[in-house]
């Protein structure tokens, strides 16, 4: 049996007219994969990854054998396969569309280790390889198109761990250990969000300034705050904005310097709290 990554699974049918499959890593996970497709004829062979494979249909119904079972898997389904798990796909009544991601071994082990509060974890077992979970679909769903779409790649991280995790404590059987108080080290990350909330930062770098796994900050920081890392970083952000836009700042230069990718980032973040556009709030101001 093959050992292939997922772009040589998809190189050996070409795809017809009206399917689609877009594969795109993700820098912050050491190049993870993710697939993005689309297929009306499409069949995989038989083939195994040193990874997992996890991932949910959006449209449609595939079916696909794996672990000497036959399935058919449609939207709100969340699918897993183990390294090394013979798997294959083909479309069903029509074709389907779905998301699909390729965590290492070392990846999930570190989610495992992060919900466990130990480090001496194996490797997590999906017992069922398709389970019908519309919420973990959607958690998981949301995080690939924030980390397809590249915009805000802390938002992305910080997605993708959330629903990794998820999948874990529900569909592993996981047993998630209760965080304690982690004063010291959610201080120093919303001193470090506060002073360089303009900056492209990446949910590890300031796990590394706390001495703290990746999910753990994030469970500790919502425990401390009742936000995420993220979130948080998004109401400095708006904060930062509002004070520029008081002093009359055009709203696409305010969202250029306050970390924004762009100007319709800034004036969905700040409307979703402020209940007003920037450029009204602006206008209020210098009226």
């Amino acid at each position: 049996m093959d050992l292939i990554s997922q772009g040589e699974a998809l190189a050996q049918t070409p795809l017809l007219p009206g399917e689609h499959a877009r594969i795109f890593t993700a820098a912050r996970f050491d190049g993870l994969e993710f697939l993005s497709a689309r297929f009306s004829t499409h069949a995989y062979a038989p083939h195994v990854h040193e990874t997992y494979a996890i991932g949910t249909i959006e449209a449609g119904c595939e079916v696909w054998h794996a672990r000497g079972r036959r399935m058919y898997a449609s939207a709100g389904d969340v699918v897993f396969n183990h390294p090394f798990d013979v798997h294959d796909g083909l479309p069903y009544d029509g074709g389907y569309r779905y998301r699909m991601s390729y965590p290492t071994i070392e990846l999930m082990r570190e989610i495992a280790a992060s919900l466990a509060g130990r480090e001496d974890v194996g490797m997590p077992f999906f017992h069922e390889p398709m389970v019908h979970d519309p919420e973990g679909a959607a958690i998981f769903a949301a995080a690939h198109r924030l980390l397809d779409d590249g915009r805000d790649m802390l938002a992305g991280e910080e997605g993708l761990l959330r629903a990794y995790a998820y999948c874990v404590a529900k569909h592993a059987d996981w047993r998630v250990r209760e965080i304690g108080r982690e004063e010291g080290p959610v201080t120093f990350a919303k001193a470090m969000l506060e002073t360089r909330y303009d900056e492209d930062l990446s949910l590890a770098e300031i796990a590394r300034g706390c001495g703290l796994p990746r999910h753990h900050l994030i469970r500790a920081f919502r425990r401390e705050t009742g936000l995420t890392p993220h979130a948080y970083l998004v109401d400095i952000r708006v904060r930062r904005a509002r004070e520029r836009l008081r002093r009359g700042e055009a709203p696409g230069a305010v969202a250029a310097a306050t970390g924004f990718c762009d100007q319709a980032h800034l004036t969905r973040a700040f409307k979703a709290r402020l209940g007003v556009t920037p450029g009204a709030f602006r206008a209020a101001h210098l009226g």
